[in-house]
């Protein structure tokens, strides 16, 4: 997929149906790659990180997750760019799955939660193929602990992997295992407790005008104060930045071309 750049990131252009579509064709390769799910926290993580930059920079797919990403896309390159998040993407891919009877593999968050995923999926996805599931210590790994997990997964062979460690460790999980997991990998974050019913998810219209981060600040007020308090503020400055120079290089552009 083409991809336009938002500050430090380069994110995919298309609609919601085009990605689920591209997601799936890179499953069908039997190749192993991974897809970021990115909003504004990982935009500024990779903003002020020139490592998690190419991390990001480098996966097959990066969706725009997130109304202020897919705005700021319209309003600086002029298309009309669907949000794609992670909580719309899971239920997307797992119904995909089952109707081309393609198998996931749910790795991370708690033992709990996968447990409510793999419940609820055998009542409203009984035909959907579970390779397995796994929810990794939370504490630093072994290279024999990671070596035995990445085994694990490719002898149940899925054709995707949903992983949900939060951002930034699950995209530097997947990097990492780029060309050693033979899978499709997508990283979903909280995800994974929304589709649970640990979590609720914001109503429509808040997703819409772009406050489903005032719903989830309300509902983990201690853990994402400061993230949104720091990310969104930097965000929208950058924001202004990044135009103002977009419109600048345009303007010199045309200028030129206009004196041929």
């Amino acid at each position: 997929m083409q991809k336009r750049k938002l500050l430090n990131t380069r994110l995919s252009v298309g609609t919601y149906t085009n990605f689920i579509e591209e997601i799936i064709f890179l499953s069908q390769q039997k190749k192993s790659s991974y897809v970021c799910v990115s909003n504004v926290h990982m935009v500024i993580e990779a903003y002020l990180d020139k490592n998690f930059s190419r991390i990001v920079n480098s996966a097959d797919i990066a969706t725009p997750d997130g109304m202020p990403l897919a705005k700021s896309m319209g309003l600086i390159y002029g298309v009309h760019q669907d949000r794609v998040a992670g909580m719309d993407l899971m239920p997307s891919i797992i119904h995909a799955a089952e109707s081309r009877s393609l198998s996931i593999y749910f790795y991370g968050s708690t033992d709990d939660v996968l447990k409510l995923i793999i419940n609820k999926i055998s009542v409203e996805h009984p035909n959907l193929k579970i390779a397995g599931y796994y929810s990794p210590p939370f504490r630093a790994l072994s290279q024999d602990e990671k070596d035995e997990i990445v085994n694990t997964i490719n002898s149940s062979n899925p054709d995707f992997v949903l992983v949900a460690l939060g951002c930034p460790k699950q995209e530097k999980w997947m990097a990492e295992n780029k060309n050693k997991i033979n899978s499709c990998m997508l990283g979903v974050g909280g995800a994974f407790t929304v589709y649970a019913g640990v979590q609720k998810r914001a109503p429509f219209w808040m997703q819409q005008i772009s406050l489903e981060w005032l719903y989830r600040f309300f509902q983990e007020p201690k853990r994402l104060g400061k993230r949104y308090l720091v990310t969104n503020s930097l965000f929208s400055l950058l924001m202004v930045k990044f135009s103002i120079g977009q419109f600048i290089r345009m303007s010199q552009y045309n200028i030129k071309k206009k004196l041929g």
